[in-house]
């Protein structure tokens, strides 16, 4: 009995070889696209990157400083006088300003860097800031030694602010408000170059920012890599302050 062989034709690749491609192909883009989920996912549900763009948290954070900002815990715990929060404009907080124009190119790259969190474009649309008081709370400035004081206590903030050679508090915005449940009372840290909740009185929030509009609470500073480091709450400062009758 005789076997018989097809032959290949001449510079042609066997068939299984042809079709080997294609199998790789398409486990890669599976893999990038279960790797894009998941990014999205935790982008959305976890943890998101921002960067700084002003100076108004000085020293603490620097103008371009990377940060990553927990999204998750505080939906379980809340948030605590101390804690550094991002948050959208609640309204009338930030000047209107005109995006320049990108090409479609440019556009397609920065939208998808930005769903896996490695993009962060709408940072300018949003702020942060040292939550000072919380629902209920009674915030005053000053006392005669310039501090502010939450539910009667003096508060020594000097372990954050950002104060010049000789100046012992920054300078006084007088304001004497109680923060609505549900929302919260913010300042910078860089306390003379902050439009926070005392410059925002007069605007729809009346200076307060609605807990629904915060992203979330900033811990780690991610870039440059000599500032890498995990962020100083302070909550210390606020020990001896009582709940809000």
């Amino acid at each position: 009995m005789t076997s018989e062989t097809t032959a290949t034709p001449r510079g042609a690749l066997p068939v299984s070889r042809r079709r080997g491609a294609w199998p790789l192909v398409r486990d890669i883009l599976v893999i990038l696209l279960i790797a894009i989920v998941v990014s999205f996912l935790i982008k959305t549900f976890l943890v998101r990157s921002f960067y700084i763009p002003s100076g108004s948290m000085e020293q603490t954070l620097q103008i371009k400083d990377r940060i990553l900002v927990d999204e998750l815990t505080p939906r379980f715990g809340g948030y605590d006088r101390g804690d550094i929060v991002v948050f959208r404009d609640p309204g009338g907080w930030l000047p209107a300003e005109s995006a320049p124009a990108q090409s479609l190119p440019v556009q397609a790259v920065d939208w998808l860097l930005s769903v896996v969190g490695l993009s962060a474009p709408d940072s300018k649309d949003h702020l942060i800031k040292r939550i000072i008081g919380v629902g209920g709370d009674h915030v005053v400035c000053c006392n005669a030694l310039g501090q502010i004081t939450v539910n009667d206590t003096p508060i020594d903030e000097t372990a954050y602010l950002n104060l010049a050679e000789g100046q012992t508090a920054p300078e006084v915005v007088s304001f004497d408000v109680t923060v609505p449940e549900g929302s919260l009372w913010v300042l910078g840290d860089n306390r003379d170059h902050s439009r926070d909740s005392r410059f925002n009185v007069d605007q729809p929030s009346q200076g307060f920012v609605p807990i629904d509009n915060v992203v979330g609470r900033a811990f780690l500073i991610t870039w440059p890599l000599p500032r890498f480091g995990a962020l100083d709450f302070h909550h210390e400062v606020f020990d001896g302050v009582p709940d809000a009758q």
